[in-house]
């Protein structure tokens, strides 16, 4: 009998006097924003596995989508490995209100909030436990004060642990940027991304592929430094879109170090944003 209840369509439950505790019966819980935040689009950027760049494409989504005129956010939710905020050059801590916390602003408008910009020293490691870190998560939502935006990227931990988790059910995500790397295990990295996000219903946008290549500044020729790549027969099989390709560019390198990344104009990206 208990299997029947979990297998039973929508059309089964209709009229039933149990439908309201089913197991079948999927929970909500989203969260809701700060009463001060009005945000169009929730766009979330994952990867399977860390080391590939995720920081970098999130950063530079939100660079485009700033340069076309939109109200951009990006919230850090890798909580333990933050870098948007030093990316960006921002060293101050966020303040706050009673109506909640007021995230920083880059020089190009970019709102942004990061435990980095809650903690006094920015250096300081984050000890903490998982669902700590969910919390703190679920309150960059709650809590801060976004006010009106037509974007908020959130710049997710890599894998499929209590943050992804917690992001997918607490958040009304529109959907999600996958980002890996070119190596032969990149079909199964990128699967595990795909396929939660899948399981929690939400919409994947397509794959950023980042280190490529090299280009050779003397004749142009595009060098698999890391390997062939293998990001096409993944997005064929899986039957989603290759967002862009992301060569070693040591410019973007050095934005990066300098701080500077708000004067960044990632083109090759550009397929992603006419998508978003």
């Amino acid at each position: 009998m208990e299997e029947q209840q979990n297998n039973c369509s929508p059309s089964d439950c209709a009229g039933c006097s149990h439908a309201d505790s089913c197991s079948s019966k999927p929970q909500d819980f989203k969260k809701p924003a700060n009463q001060f935040s009005h945000i169009k689009k929730v766009i979330g950027v994952v990867s399977g596995k860390g080391g590939v760049g995720k920081s970098m494409v999130t950063a530079s989504l939100a660079r485009r989508m700033r340069e076309k005129g939109y109200a951009v956010g990006i919230m850090d939710a890798d909580v333990t490995g933050p870098s948007i905020p030093k990316m960006y050059g921002l060293h101050e801590q966020a303040s706050g209100s009673e109506e909640g916390i007021i995230p920083c602003e880059a020089a190009d408008g970019t709102k942004i909030m990061s435990v980095n910009l809650l903690l006094p020293d920015e250096s300081a490691p984050v000890i903490w436990r998982g669902p700590v870190i969910a919390g703190v998560v679920t309150q960059f939502w709650t809590d801060v004060i976004w006010g009106d935006l037509d974007y908020l990227f959130v710049d997710m931990p890599p894998g499929t642990g209590d943050v992804p988790l917690t992001v997918f059910q607490s958040l009304p995500v529109d959907g999600v940027v996958i980002v890996t790397s070119p190596q032969d295990l990149v079909q199964m990295i990128v699967k595990k991304a795909y396929y939660m996000a899948v399981q929690m219903g939400i919409p994947v946008l397509g794959i950023v592929e980042n280190y490529s290549y090299l280009e050779c500044p003397d004749c142009g020729k595009k060098i698999p430094v890391f390997g062939e790549s293998h990001v096409d027969e993944a997005a064929r099989e899986l039957g989603i879109p290759v967002l862009g390709k992301m060569p070693v560019d040591a410019k973007l390198a050095e934005a990066v170090e300098s701080e500077k990344f708000s004067e960044v104009s990632n083109t090759y990206l550009d397929e992603a944003v006419s998508i978003l």
